[in-house]
């Protein structure tokens, strides 16, 4: 089984001088979300690709599968 992990989108919001809740209130996604995205728990695919527009970025430079 496959875990995932959310590391990168920490650092990219230290990178951007950004904290958890700016995570929420300028991506415009629930404080719920961001507390599983905290546990590297399962999240939709709709609030990945909000993170993904909000910092132009892609998916493997927010999340990484972990075998």
């Amino acid at each position: 089984m496959s875990e995932v992990s959310y590391d990168k989108l920490w650092e990219k919001l230290k990178e951007n001088n950004m904290m958890r809740t700016d995570l929420y209130s300028k991506v415009h996604i629930s404080t719920n979300a961001v507390a599983k995205l905290g546990k590297n728990e399962d999240v939709r695919v709709n609030i990945l690709v909000k993170i993904c527009k909000y910092f132009d970025c892609k998916f493997d430079d927010i999340v990484e599968i972990i075998k």
